[in-house]
């Protein structure tokens, strides 16, 4: 699975970095972004987590 963090929406408040900083990180403007290309299988339930709980719906994962 491929996740990505729409970053015009995102407000790097943490929420996905807290939870899965594995996969998500914040970058040089402050927003989360996703630093994998593929999610590895273990920490998928992690990556969509943190997508189901971003409170602006930044987070987008495609199969």
């Amino acid at each position: 699975m491929k996740t990505f963090v729409d970053q015009d929406t995102c407000i790097a408040c943490g929420m996905c970095v807290s939870s899965c900083n594995e996969v998500y990180e914040f970058n040089d403007d402050g927003k989360a972004e996703s630093i994998v290309d593929l999610v590895p299988p273990e920490l998928a339930e992690d990556a969509r987590q943190a997508a189901n709980n971003c409170p602006v719906n930044a987070i987008g994962i495609t199969e």
